[in-house]
């Protein structure tokens, strides 16, 4: 295999960094669009009050265990799928995106079950003990109803997201991208008639903020879907694609030895992150509310590293399913530096930006004051987080499916959640002290990322 020097490693040519424009772009737009759709819906449940916007955070946190999830089961089919559409076969695709269809529809039907059976007792998990009764019976009280009406926002989320994720390992993310759009629009249009009763329209509060989400899940999908079966010279894996739903048996069981870790890795990690935020809880719903302000914040600026990381995977993936093993090597290289590089710049706005954007809240100083703290952690650990993510997205597009599960939930549980257990629990170190503390040890994650990769264990191609 060709060896190649420091700089070919690190630094692309113009043909290089255009073609991960015109891959990432649409992906950054999309995400960001869809996080600012988050963020006017925090800032607009805001301003009905603190304990409306709690209770929306601590829903939000249980149903993004269900998003990555979703996420995960897709991922890994979508390896396969990178790989066949760089080979060329378009029936490959097909049959990948039938069993992106099974996984998300069983997902889908058993976290209707869960949610409704358990959702309040899922919420009760986050509400500080010392919290005064009334708070705690409000929070709880407008949880119940916005969870209700997020509910049914998840088979359209679950359709869409495999129609995208199939668009996208071919390297077509401009629809998707506009769907999104479209939906932001309606998202924010109904969020103000419905939550604070304009036009007409009844005042519903965080219900109608659940209403409007829903609905423009339901106008994406339509979006999404119309698009890729009306353009068949653009998506030609998508011509035929309901005449049958009979997939060859050992391709299936190929998709499932490679999901099952990818989705076990999805779930365990999302949990890691709601068990997170439940350590953090038990220093008082104030800093419940803090960390929703942040992370909303935070998610927006992180999406230019994780859809860097997505980026990776397809671009990545199609270099392996096509066999040009040097390639592969150096488009991974040279995401990971770019990806640390953008966060560099990333985090330093965030940074800048971390007094002013609480401000937009309406609720108390205390929380103004810790969610700034909180998303100067978030900037400053930044680097780090698009070091692990791009790591991560290079080795799971060789398939090495198992080791990314060691590498990124295995870890979270092991190291991240029993240290912010301990610090919130048995010192009494500030909290922002803490999520500091805990954020960081990611450069553990890190240096282990990078003897991977560099070790090239993940360099194969897996369908033929």
């Amino acid at each position: 295999m060709e060896r190649l020097s420091l700089r070919e490693c690190l630094i692309g040519d113009r043909s290089f960094y255009r073609h991960v424009f015109v891959v990432v772009a649409p992906i950054i737009v999309q995400n960001t669009l869809s996080n600012v759709v988050s963020l006017l819906d925090n800032v607009m449940v805001g301003q009905v009050g603190t304990l409306p916007m709690s209770a929306v955070a601590i829903v939000n946190q249980i149903l993004f265990v269900y998003n990555l999830c979703i996420f995960g089961s897709l991922a890994g089919a979508g390896i396969f799928g990178a790989q066949y559409y760089g080979q060329g076969n378009m029936e490959g695709v097909r049959q990948t995106f039938r069993i992106k269809l099974l996984w998300a529809a069983l997902l889908t039907a058993g976290a209707l079950v869960l949610f409704l059976s358990a959702g309040p007792a899922l919420v009760g998990q986050y509400i500080a003990a010392d919290t005064p009764a009334a708070d705690a019976a409000a929070t709880l009280d407008y949880a119940k109803g916005y969870l209700l009406v997020m509910l049914v926002g998840l088979i359209p989320f679950a359709l869409t997201q495999t129609y995208a994720s199939t668009l996208r390992e071919s390297g077509q993310t401009t629809l998707p991208m506009q769907a999104s759009m479209i939906a932001m629009v309606v998202n924010f249009c109904f969020n103000c008639l419905l939550i604070f009763g304009l036009l007409g329209f009844p005042r519903l509060g965080v219900v109608g903020a659940g209403i409007a989400t829903s609905l423009s899940r339901f106008v994406e999908l339509g979006i999404v879907a119309a698009g890729a079966h009306r353009s068949v010279d653009r998506y030609p894996f998508m011509q035929g694609v309901y005449r049958s739903f009979r997939i060859p048996a050992p391709l299936l069981r190929e998709v499932l030895l490679r999901s099952a870790p990818l989705l076990v890795n999805e779930f365990l990690w999302s949990m890691s992150q709601a068990t997170l935020l439940q350590c953090y809880s038990v220093r008082g719903i104030q800093v419940v509310a803090a960390m929703n302000i942040s992370n909303t914040i935070a998610q927006i600026f992180n999406e230019v590293y994780l859809s860097l990381g997505h980026a990776t995977s397809i671009l990545v993936g199609q270099e392996l399913g096509a066999s040009r093993m040097t390639n592969a090597r150096r488009t991974a290289w040279r995401m990971i530096s770019l990806s640390v590089f953008s966060c560099l710049v990333m985090g330093s706005l965030l940074a800048l930006s971390s007094p002013l954007i609480p401000n937009i809240y309406n609720t108390e100083l205390e929380i103004r004051q810790l969610a700034t703290g909180m998303i100067l952690v978030v900037a400053c650990c930044m680097p780090l987080f698009a070091f692990a993510t791009a790591t991560y997205f290079t080795l799971r597009s060789g398939g090495k499916t198992f080791i990314t599960f060691l590498f990124d939930s295995c870890f979270t549980w092991v190291v991240t959640v029993p240290a912010a257990f301990l610090l919130t629990r048995y010192t009494t170190l500030p909290v922002v002290t803490a999520y500091l503390i805990a954020s960081a040890l990611d450069f553990i994650k890190c240096t282990i990322g990078f003897v991977l990769v560099k070790r090239g264990g993940w360099v194969r191609n897996i369908v033929g």
